[in-house]
Order: structure tokens, then sequence, then C-alpha cells
């Protein structure tokens, strides 16, 4: 609960944190996990989510280690409890990926040395230029770094993959940074160029700190700066993130990721998870942009910037080696803590909890919002059912569309966009809704936007059946100022059987919702009244192929890279690979 004098001394920027020694990989692993192979999953479940990521059995939370390696593969590794459909007996589950929508399971990555232990979350770095002295020959070296949890202390460690982040050992001399807490978590960590040092992000958690470290060779780490009460606090502080931001030249625009449309900038944000004390209960992320000089990081204000108005978006955190003029791309864990060992996917079909969509992430300026980041989901079109709109209409303006999908799209996965325009800039009324319901039960999930007013959208997952729980709030809504310049409004909404992301304006607001239905919805009505004369409504919608679908045997179960993993099965002495 309270940091020792280490804290106090690091505070001051006096201590280099010593290296103690611990024994090299530990032999124990529970008989209930397999080794060496994926965990197979079925994914043909009614609540199952077939284009976002999700564990195949057993309990998943946050997103650790992502990083793209030079084959173009993104991995994704997990808070994984493969023993059991809630959290407890940590390990780093594993996927992979090219396109970040069609996942292979991968065998688990990292276990715990002993029992009692946790391998908490952490993250990934490829080790290009052999700076830990781990990769002689090579330059795909990858080193994990994870909180290591046990009841007296969580310490932050390190294991080394020579085979490009397949399989680890752990370094023989763990911990890397010790200081006597147990209430320390969650490193991140990045290279900085221009002091060519690696950066640590990791939280004094019920400090309500963020501490900064530099390190030449990812072994040796000394202590640079905090980062101390800023935003909202909650109870706790966790999964840090720091990423330099590109800045876009102009929202407003209709394709605002083009190249052209990119201002140079050294701008950086700090995210920072709190669990429990958000405002609707339970979980949340918020960020701050800044400036970073390779030990201090600076905000630009100390306001709370909140990233997704949702409930079900924690963890956030973003891919090492996106190039820092690139968009930045993100993952999120899609659940809560107040309910998400609750959630009935658990006894209904196995698992619980799903990742967010991948998503683009960009700062911008707005109106009343300065460096508001911009999320946008990562490209879809790969995933489309055909070629063309499985419906669509250019005159919505006070109309509706309707549109069944219960036999054109398996999956159960949709998406559609719709534009709003000439929207005037003074006493604009009328209001834009979309509602997704189960032809067979009834059920629904809700949302729209009110052109008036102060322009509110809401969300409601209130008319769902499947999942009773006095935290899992009912309904959302944020505000969303009508663009002056284009005097225009877009909505962009996936839904995937049991999870609904929108999206306003390119991205200036996000939301992520969960809900569970007792019948699968399947269709969709989008419609429009009371909007003023001269306004303009289109839409498209597209059906989504499952990602999953194509990966599953006969009987609908995944298997995962079975081939990769039987070769790796035989190691020498030293957790080396031996092909």
């Amino acid at each position: 609960m309270f940091l020792s004098a280490a804290f106090a001394l690091a505070g001051l920027g006096l201590l280099t944190v010593s290296v103690q020694a611990q024994n090299a990989t530990s032999q124990y692993v529970d008989p209930s996990v397999p080794t060496g192979t994926p965990v197979s999953g079925d994914y043909t479940g009614a609540l199952r989510p077939q284009i976002h990521y999700s564990p195949p059995t057993g309990f998943m939370n946050d997103p650790n280690g992502m990083f793209l390696d030079a084959e173009g593969v993104y991995h994704l590794y997990y808070q994984y409890n493969p023993t059991d459909i809630v959290a407890g007996n940590q390990h780093w589950g594993h996927a992979t990926s090219r396109d970040l929508y069609t996942w292979e399971n991968q065998p688990i990555a990292i276990y715990p040395g002993a029992e009692g232990e946790g391998i908490f979350t952490g993250s990934s770095v490829i080790d290009v230029n052999n700076t830990s002295g781990f990769f002689p020959n090579q330059t795909n070296g990858v080193v994990a770094f994870y909180t290591l949890h046990t009841s007296e202390e969580e310490t932050q460690d390190i294991a080394y993959s020579t085979d490009g982040g397949y399989t680890f050992t752990k370094y023989a001399n763990n911990p890397v940074i010790s200081i006597n807490s147990t209430q320390f978590r969650d490193p991140k960590v990045t290279w900085y160029p221009s002091t060519q040092q690696w950066v640590m992000v990791v939280a004094y958690a019920q400090e309500f700190t963020i501490g900064f470290y530099t390190s030449p060779n990812l072994t040796t780490w000394t202590h640079a700066s905090n980062f101390s009460r800023y935003g909202l606090l909650g109870l706790q502080y966790e999964c840090p993130n720091l990423v330099q931001m590109p800045m876009l030249s102009n929202i407003s625009i209709e394709t605002p990721l083009e190249d052209s449309n990119f201002a140079s900038t050294d701008m950086f944000i700090l995210y920072i998870s709190i669990n429990p004390g958000a405002p609707l209960g339970g979980s949340i992320g918020q960020y701050f942009p800044g400036t970073f000089n390779g030990t201090h990081f600076t905000p630009v204000d100390q306001a709370a910037r909140i990233a997704d108005f949702g409930k079900d978006n924690y963890a956030t955190q973003f891919f090492y080696g996106i190039p820092a003029t690139s968009p930045q791309i993100s993952i999120a864990w899609a659940s809560n803590w107040q309910y998400a060992q609750v959630v009935p996917t658990g006894q209904l079909e196995g698992f619980r909890s799903a990742m967010s969509l991948p998503r683009y992430n960009v700062l911008a300026n707005t109106t009343r919002g300065d460096y508001t980041l911009v999320s946008l989901p990562y490209d879809l079109s790969p995933l489309y059912s055909s070629t063309s709109s499985l419906a669509n209409s250019s005159s919505l303006a006070n109309s509706s569309l309707l549109y069944d999908y219960s036999s054109t799209v398996p999956s159960g996965a949709v998406t559609f966009n719709m534009t709003i325009e000439n929207i005037p800039l003074a006493n604009a009324s009328g209001t834009a809704n979309f509602t997704f319901l189960s032809s067979v039960t009834g059920e629904s999930v809700r949302g729209g936007f009110y052109l008036g007013g102060d322009t509110p959208f809401w969300i409601d997952r209130g008319y769902i059946r499947g999942f009773e729980n006095p935290f899992f709030t009912d309904k959302f809504s944020t505000n969303n100022l009508i663009n002056t310049d284009t005097q225009a409004f877009r909505l962009h909404v996936v839904i995937d059987r049991s999870i609904l992301e929108v999206f306003l304006d390119n991205g200036l607001r996000s939301a992520t919702t969960t809900f569970f239905a007792e019948g699968m919805l399947d269709t969709l009505l989008i419609s429009t009244r009371e909007l003023n004369p001269g306004v303009q409504v289109s839409a498209e919608v597209f059906g989504l192929n499952s990602a999953w679908a194509p990966l599953a045997d006969s009987n609908g179960t995944v298997a995962g890279n079975i081939t990769m993993s039987n070769q790796r099965v035989r190691r020498n002495m030293m957790g080396h690979i031996t092909l």
C-alpha cells in the first residue's frame, strides 16, 4: 500500500535502481495449462464477437506487449487466466495478425514462475541494435517488460525472445526495478531517439503517480521524474502509455487521415487508466497532451480529457513499432472491472471479455478542444461482405431506412456510416437515431443525436435482457458541437454480436459499449425526424465477414497456430529454440 523510502529518493532523482539477482526461468507450470501449443476455442457462440479479438477460453483483460514486427505482423499479448473465467493465475496470452482483425492464437507466451505469482500488465520492444546484449547477430530480438505480482511485492521484470516474440526466456537477474511496493505496476517502454535512451513509464498506483525511468540497455534503469495527481484520480492509476502523436492540420475534411493533412509536431500524450473511480463507475481512460524531453513530461494543461464516453474501454495500449509520424494504433480491453467477471459469456460460452476495435489515433485542435485525441477504427473494408453496400439512402432527411440482415450477414457484424449536411448554424432542430433490434425477442440497442440545443449524442443498452447487474449502467451520452466550417455531422457505427462502438465526426468522440442479448440482433433502423428544411442526410450499411469462421474446423473450433507451435517445443538449456 505504501511506497518505501526508495520512492522518496527516486522522486528526488537520486536513486539508480540496482539489479537484484533472481533465478533463471522457473520450471513451474500449472499442470492444467497447456505449453507449446495454443489453447483451442469455439468462436461460434451467439455472444462471441466475430471481428474483435477474444480469448479461446478463460478470462482476458488488459492488452499487453503490443508491437509491429519487421515482417508486418502485429503481436497482441494480453492478461490471461487459462484455467478459469475470472481474473487470477495471470499469464501472457498471445495472438498475431497481419490485418488487426484476423487473429491467429499462439501458445501462451509467458507463464508464472511459481505458485502464487502473476505475470501482470506490461509492454514489449524490439531491440534492433542489441542494446541489451541478449541478441548478438540478430535485429529482431524482443524484450518484454511485465509486473511480477506476488502478495509481498510488485516488481518490474523482463523476459527476452530470440524467435521474434513467440517464446521467452526470463532474465536471470530479475527484477530490473524493485522499490519494495505492492502497488507498483504496468511498465510501458519506448525508445527516445534524441537521447538514445529507452524510456519507461510505470504506475505508483495508489500514489496517483506515474514514474519516468531511463535506460541505455533495458536492464539498468534510473529514475528521471514523476507525474503526479493530474486529472481524474479515482482510487488508483494504472496502465500508463507515453506515445508521440501526430497532429492533423484540418479535422473537418471528409478523409482526415490523408498524408497531406498532417502537421509537423513534437506532441506526446500520456495516457493513464484509472480504476475504480470513473464518473460512470469502475474503470476509464484519460489522456494528457504535452511535450517530452527524454526525462520529463510537461502537459499543456491540467484538464482530464476522457478518451471514450462509453463504459467498456479500459487499459488502452499503443503498438510499439509504428512510425512517430503515422497515426498511432491502439487496442483497449472492452469491459469494466465493475462487472467483467460476471458477464454471461462465461457460463454460456466459456470465455470472458473481448478487445476493442483496433484504432488509428491522432491529435487535432477543435472548437473548444485543443489537442483532442481523435480515434477512428482501423480500415474495415477488407472485411466487407460485398463490394457494394447492403443498403443505402441519399435522401434520408425526415425519413427512415430499415434493413433486415438476418439472412445476409451470418456473422451478425454490421457497420454503417451516416452523414448529415447543411445543418443551420442557428436554430437547428431534429433528431437522427439508430436502432439495432432482434426480430425474435424485441431487444434493442439504440443511439441518436439531437441537432438542437447543446447537441447531445446518446446510447441506450437498457432494452437488452440477457444481463442484469446494478453496475451495468445502461445509458451514456456526450456533447458534440456542430462543425461551423462544414455544417455537417458524421456518424460511424460498428456492431459485433455483443459489442457496439460509435465514432462521431471523424473520431472526435467515441464510445465502446458491450451488451448481452437473449436473441441475436438482426435488424437495423436508421431514422431522422423534424430536421430543418434543406438538411441532407445519407447513409450506407455494410455487412462484415467473420474473421474467425475461416479458421474454424468442421466443429467450429479454432485451434490456433498448431504447426508453428509444434516446431517450438524443443529448447536448449538456455530456453532458446532448437528447430
